[in-house]
């Protein structure tokens, strides 16, 4: 268990194509952090080391992470740290909705750790933080990237009740791997949570991602991808995963821009209607830009 925040680096060099653009510390990035500093709010983008927080700040971009810092999972992928969690936070949803106003923002990705010990997994949270936005900030569209709730469907209908613009849900990666960089999620589990949301509400938009490099081949990322088609998935985000500190478990390749461009073209044909797929690609990077592809794919 990764206890605490990482502060050893992996060893591996990264190869030249994996860098992340010099943004300027423009005024839009220190009001960002100052104004999340300020309302108490965490983000995926510093919680789990996201190379693309400098653009995303700079752009006015936020990727808010609610339920606490502390997950009680301990996937040896993500950056995220695990351990002791706090009560939940009752006015935490309506400062993310402060912070919408305050920023002006037109559309928001909401996130979260997984909280295992709560009884709704923490759906009712974020019911809540979407009807705070709603009710703040009408204009703003919402994206949900929820956790499986241990596959209490109830809880994820509760998620949905509240009106999201987009569902995301992450696989992350093959079902042979899953042991080793998931364990305490379950392949299955998250298909059905996928399928069940298209089947209560087709309009809902839904999205999943993966990480490469883990050590999937190519016939077992399409099977995947295969299977994120059957559910109703309509948007997918790929990008390589970047191994948090040395506790984490290695890049095994690292894939050329090129071969990610192959994989997005595979992904067309399988019949999704949004596909981001690069390196540095994360499932809330641009996120906006996706939920739009698809909502013009369907008129």
């Amino acid at each position: 268990m990764v206890r605490g925040k990482p502060v050893i680096a992996p060893t591996r060099k990264h190869p030249n194509w994996i860098r992340a653009p010099l943004y300027p510390c423009n005024k839009t990035y220190w009001e960002t952090r100052e104004l999340l500093r300020r309302k108490r709010i965490r983000t995926v983008c510093r919680e789990a080391l996201c190379p693309n927080m400098g653009g995303c700040f700079s752009g006015g971009i936020v990727t808010a992470l609610i339920m606490g810092e502390q997950c009680t999972r301990s996937c040896m992928f993500c950056g995220v740290t695990s351990g002791p969690v706090e009560p939940l936070d009752k006015n935490e949803p309506k400062r993310v909705a402060e912070v919408v106003r305050e920023l002006k923002l037109r559309y928001i990705v909401i996130t979260s750790v997984t909280r295992d010990d709560l009884t709704d997994g923490g759906a009712g949270h974020y019911a809540e933080t979407v009807r705070e936005i709603k009710k703040l900030v009408p204009s703003c569209s919402i994206e949900v990237l929820i956790p499986d709730f241990l596959g209490d469907l109830k809880a994820v209908d509760t998620v949905i009740e509240s009106r999201p613009d987009l569902i995301a849900h992450n696989v992350e990666t093959i079902p042979a791997l899953y042991n080793k960089v998931r364990p305490e999620a379950d392949y299955g589990r998250s298909l059905k949570l996928l399928t069940h949301v298209k089947q209560v509400t087709t309009h809902l938009p839904v999205k999943s991602g993966l990480m490469l490099g883990l050590g999937e081949t190519r016939l077992e990322m399409l099977e995947v991808m295969k299977d994120l088609v059957k559910t109703g998935c309509d948007a997918l985000t790929l990008g390589q995963y970047l191994q948090p500190t040395r506790n984490h478990v290695p890049v095994i390749r690292y894939l050329h821009p090129a071969e990610f461009a192959e994989i997005k073209y595979e992904a067309q044909r399988l019949g999704f209607s949004s596909v981001a797929s690069a390196p540095l690609v994360r499932s809330s990077y641009f996120a906006e830009n996706i939920l739009k592809e698809v909502v013009d794919s369907k008129h």
